[in-house]
């Protein structure tokens, strides 16, 4: 029979051990990425910074409204913004891979993509719309209308746009044009007809170019939904740091003032 101390040793180390292996999932899942951005004082922003007004890359840098976001949590964080070049197909990958820190640039919150990722709150309710020729402007009225043999559809790849073209315009003539900020032109010179993109983007373009309307405006061709940054899921603390960045960022005004000068 056990000895009541040596019972009670034994419990102590089975308590150990239960103990360890309860903490070891925990650990496995907790990375060094803000140690690492606090030590280093880089935070690396991905974007394929093609996507008026949210980010877009010109030959002076990165300009729009996420931009303007991402540079006062950076600035809240005390560390510098290094900007990394991505692409709409491999944005996922890419932040999987540790190629950077937190995407932004006009990322649709959705459940594919928050099943993979941390994404912080929304900002901008927009819904899918067109961009079309003014002058063909009352061809387009409902979905069916777009989706229609004799409609040319230009696409840029990877995104959630290319998702809805592949899904409801069956029908369409579609092509696939790998660099977004360029579609608007193609589609006013007439070599394309429709471009499906956000409320956002079609009123910036509808508005630098008369030749461009923003149509499904009042109605978009999906459910209202919301843009966010996405954060990688590999290190708790540095997502719990950043959602409150952002929630200190936008009880200060931050988030509204972005959209004032953007989005208006």
């Amino acid at each position: 029979m056990m000895s009541s101390r040596r019972f009670h040793l034994a419990s102590l180390c089975a308590a150990a051990v239960l103990a360890c292996a309860a903490l070891a999932p925990v650990a496995a899942h907790a990375g060094p990425r803000l140690d690492r951005i606090m030590d280093t004082k880089v935070l690396r922003v991905g974007t394929p910074g093609d996507y008026r007004p949210f980010a877009i890359k010109t030959e002076s840098g990165y300009s729009g409204h996420d931009i303007d976001l991402i540079e006062q949590m950076a600035k809240e964080l005390g560390v510098k913004v290094e900007y990394v070049a991505t692409s709409w197909p491999n944005l996922m990958k890419d932040l999987q891979g540790d190629r950077f820190d937190v995407a932004v640039g006009g990322i649709t919150r959705n459940v594919t993509r928050i099943r993979q990722v941390e994404m912080l709150p929304g900002y901008a309710p927009f819904g899918k719309v067109a961009l079309v020729r003014t002058a063909d402007k009352a061809r387009y009225n409902t979905v069916a209308d777009l989706n229609q043999p004799g409609v040319r559809v230009i696409k840029n790849p990877g995104g959630t746009n290319e998702t809805f073209v592949l899904q409801n315009l069956t029908a369409a003539q579609v092509s696939t044009h790998d660099k977004n900020a360029e579609i608007p032109a193609l589609i006013a010179e007439g070599k394309g007809d429709v471009m499906i993109t956000e409320t956002y983007e079609a009123l910036h373009y509808a508005k630098a170019d008369p030749r461009l309307t923003a149509a499904f405006i009042s109605q978009p061709l999906t459910p209202t939904n919301t843009l966010g940054f996405m954060l990688p899921k590999d290190d708790a603390d540095y997502s719990r740091v950043m959602e409150f960045v952002w929630g200190l960022m936008d009880s200060r005004g931050g988030v509204k003032q972005a959209a004032d000068q953007w989005l208006k």
